[in-house]
């Protein structure tokens, strides 16, 4: 029998904690796993979402775990030396470590993705990557597993990851099963940079204005020299202003701006991909598909499917 151990740690994420119970301590699934949550003081755990859950197992049951989850948290503190070490002696035992969602700030507080691949939810993976340097983390993908290590993206991103451990556990078929109960996906495609939105850059007056000129006239080719005349500016300072208002250089900037449009044109409306490319300024079908894959990791076809509006019409 498998063990499975979630720490909730105040104030706990309900949703994450509640994917690994669903899925490992449903009732379906009791031949195969038990299911136990703990806490470093037992009782009542606030939740983010305005209750409280109850934990009656101390940290010490991490010590008997197959498996250790931590789902997300608020605020993203060091959870302690106590969480800390318990988690860090789970791993040396060999026991599977996994987060879900933020959660994985535990994980690295611990030192447990220091030179690993991680994930977290893409609005918290700056930050981090920010605190923790030694972390290698990868805010495009659903989930990261580095054999004994693993850490799920934003949230539902945590069904990905549960999905695919009682895979690696039991096979695609009893996954399969889990998948069906919980009329879940099996295998999402794409990963969570398809859920990013990239706003505006919050500059000064004369840069926000070329900004918008440029979303106005993105179905045509746009050079740097345009932005900067446009914004009377020299490219060189152009690009210094993008970089610090953006992170980003200007035709970086104008390219997400053109995929943003793509996004938006694939959920509301029936137009072709062709038509689609043209009128942001990416040219061909193929060159829309190379830039979503490269920035969202799927396809205009598995976009539109996986976002579109429940009724759509093509635009005049």
């Amino acid at each position: 029998m498998h063990r499975v151990v979630a720490v909730a740690l105040p104030e706990v994420v309900a949703f994450d904690l509640s994917i690994p119970a669903q899925i490992f301590g449903h009732v379906s699934e009791r031949h195969r796993y038990t299911f136990t949550v703990c806490a470093q003081r037992p009782g009542l755990i606030d939740t983010t979402t305005g209750f409280a859950i109850r934990a009656d197992a101390p940290l010490d049951a991490v010590r008997r775990a197959d498996t250790v989850i931590v789902p997300g948290f608020m605020p993203l503190h060091d959870p302690g030396a106590s969480v800390g070490a318990a988690l860090r002696d789970a791993a040396q035992r060999g026991a599977r470590i996994a987060s879900v969602c933020i959660g994985a700030f535990a994980l690295a507080a611990a030192g447990l993705l220091d030179g690993r691949q991680a994930t977290t939810h893409w609005e918290h993976a700056d930050e981090l990557a920010a605190r923790y340097p030694a972390v290698r983390v990868n805010a495009g993908v659903l989930y990261v597993d580095e054999g004994q290590i693993l850490t799920s993206a934003g949230v539902a991103a945590g069904i990905d990851l549960c999905l695919h451990m009682v895979r690696t556990d039991h096979g695609a078929a009893a996954a399969g099963d889990v998948a069906r109960r919980m009329v879940a996906a099996m295998h999402r495609t794409g990963g969570q940079a398809q859920f990013m939105q990239r706003p505006l850059p919050s500059g000064g007056q004369s840069l926000a204005g070329t900004c918008d000129w440029a979303i106005r006239e993105m179905h045509r080719p746009i050079t740097v020299s345009e932005l900067a005349a446009h914004a009377h500016f020299s490219p060189r300072t152009l690009a210094r202003r993008f970089l610090d208002e953006t992170g980003m250089a200007p035709m970086r900037w104008l390219t997400l701006q053109r995929l943003l449009e793509a996004r938006r044109l694939l959920e509301a409306t029936d137009l072709p991909v062709e038509d689609i490319a043209q009128r942001c300024g990416l040219g061909t079908a193929g060159n829309l598909r190379l830039h979503l894959a490269r920035e969202a990791a799927t396809t205009p076809t598995a976009y539109r499917r996986a976002f579109r509006a429940g009724t759509t019409t093509s635009p005049a």
